[in-house]
């Protein structure tokens, strides 16, 4: 193996950073690229080195993120001891967090909605956390009131000032009012709807959904013609759709499926003893509370850094060889769980061995931009009827507002710095592209433009440190026909020496559906 081979190799392990001034003020700016580098080294089919040692195990499971942790912790909390979680090139996944002047702050992933019944699995993980208190089956139990969400929740900038909530009302007519509100008790309808099997249409985990014709068909239509076709036509709806389906899924109502559109409003069941209907769960840094707490049950001494580079079956068992840092080493479990994204899978492990066809079933995946801002102080506000949320959103524009992450703390007064997080879903055509040639000022320009679109010099004087997290494939988009992939359903069913765990087993990235897949990989474990 030739040296430069190995050392650009041994590089890409690693989260790749870099610094500069910026020109507002000169606060320093840092540019993450979690797990980008060792993607493309994976990709590129670049030479692994010899292993240096290695290690045994019963499970072995490949990644860090939701689905790996949850698999873990699900593992240890049944009492499950010879297992390991290699932590991958992205530790925590989309659930990562960071710092900024000691100010929580998140790198991804920033709520939780309130979980329905049928997500048992994660009322079970917030119970055993102290975040659901009492029984974790009752229809509305309680929960710490440190981590729902405080008011003011959401405000939108709309038709010159601020209103209460993100689903437009300020300066409509009142044509675009009536289809509002038409729609509002359309999603309500069918979040009660069934089909012929029993089941509801529309809930989380995606799996527990009905199954019935009639419903799986809205997958086969966009969303933007679903809307057309039952009369929603109005800018405004149109436009919250649309970005509601970017902030959940990446990508808007004209490339998301009908089915993936309606299950974004209708899946939402999950109730409150001491919280309002819609209320979510949230921290400073986001879900990266959830992750550590996972990682803490499983034990430091089963956290292994390290990423996959090749998973071959041997025999009985399976061989996974490792790279940390500069050394390689080699894994034998009796079984493994690829906690990865299929577009890393594909890479480590050749799974048109289990019916899976790349260009049939891969998943297309978003692009994100997500920006830090510590700041001096809190920037005016232009009016006290509308203070400042914790989720702000500006009307018309195409990125996804940003979040206060001091908004939870209980003071008597606001602290004196804040972190102000901003989010951008980038063009899923041209996006990821995008964000590996853009040049810092472009990223940068990017990340503000909301914000100083809001508070102009105000906010760039303020600023005193930047963060920026791009993630090329941060989650799969559920596009038209992404229910009706048979290699992905021969992943979810895998049943022997190599088991599957991750949220692009649903098509939708978010935490209840990968915390399933974790879930159902530590069943097939124990059982």
């Amino acid at each position: 193996m030739q040296r430069r081979h190995f050392l650009k190799l041994a590089a890409a392990a690693s989260l790749s950073g870099c610094e500069m001034r910026l020109p507002w003020q000169a606060p320093p700016l840092t540019v993450l690229r979690p797990g980008m580098a060792a993607g493309h080294a994976l990709r590129d089919g670049l030479p692994a080195p010899d292993p240096a040692r290695e290690r045994e195990v019963e499970v072995a499971i490949l990644g860090s993120g939701v689905a790996g942790l949850f698999a873990g912790w699900r593992l240890a909390q049944q009492g499950y001891r010879n297992f390991c979680v290699l932590a991958g090139p992205e530790p925590q996944g989309n659930a990562a967090g960071s710092a900024l002047g000691g100010i929580p702050c998140p790198r991804g992933a920033h709520y939780l909605p309130l979980p329905s019944l049928e997500s048992a699995h994660v009322r079970e993980l917030l119970a055993a956390f102290g975040i659901l208190r009492g029984n974790p089956s009752s229809a509305r139990p309680e929960f710490d009131e440190n981590v729902l969400v405080h008011a003011p929740e959401e405000r939108l900038f709309i038709n010159g000032a601020w209103q209460e909530g993100l689903l437009p009302q300020h300066g409509l007519e009142a044509e675009a009012l009536a289809q509002i509100e038409r729609f509002t008790a359309r999603m309500q309808a069918l979040r009660e709807a069934r089909g012929a099997d029993g089941r509801r249409a529309f809930v989380m985990p995606l799996a527990l959904s009905s199954q019935a014709p009639a419903w799986r068909a809205l997958a086969n239509e966009s969303f933007a013609n679903w809307l057309t076709r039952e009369g929603f036509t109005a800018e405004a709806l149109r436009w919250y759709a649309d970005y509601c389906c970017r902030d959940d899924y990446g990508a808007g109502i004209e490339q998301v499926s009908a089915w993936a559109g309606i299950h974004y409003f209708a899946s939402r069941g999950g109730h409150a003893a001491n919280g309002e209907d819609g209320a979510v769960l949230t921290w400073p840094d986001g879900l990266a509370p959830l992750t550590r707490q996972m990682s803490a049950t499983i034990g430091a001494e089963r956290l292994l850094p390290g990423m996959a580079l090749r998973v071959t079956p041997r025999g009985a068992g399976v061989e996974v060889l490792c790279l940390n840092g500069a050394e390689a080493f080699r894994l034998r479990a009796k079984r493994v769980v690829l906690a990865m994204p299929l577009h890393v899978a594909a890479h480590v492990l050749d799974l048109g061995e289990f019916g899976f066809d790349k260009a049939r079933d891969l998943p297309q995946s978003a692009s994100w931009l997500v920006s830090n801002f510590l700041l001096d102080g809190f920037p005016r506000e232009a009016s006290e009827e509308h203070p400042l949320a914790w989720d702000n959103l500006r009307y018309g524009g195409d990125t996804l507002g940003w979040v206060v992450a001091t908004h939870q703390w209980i003071r008597a007064a606001r602290p004196a710095q804040t972190v102000f997080s901003a989010y951008h879903a980038l063009p899923p055509s041209t996006g990821r592209l995008w964000l590996q040639n853009a040049a810092q000022d472009e990223l940068l320009e990017l990340a503000g433009r909301d914000l100083r679109a809001t508070y102009g010099r105000d906010f760039e004087r303020r600023i005193q440190q930047v963060e920026l997290t791009l993630r090329g494939h941060a989650m799969a988009i559920p596009a038209p026909g992404f229910l009706q992939r048979p290699g992905i359903a021969a992943l979810r069913a895998a049943d022997q020496h190599i088991l599957f765990a991750h949220a692009d087993l649903s098509g939708l990235s978010v935490f209840e559906e990968a915390a399933w897949w974790g879930e159902q990989a530590a069943h097939k474990i124990l059982t």
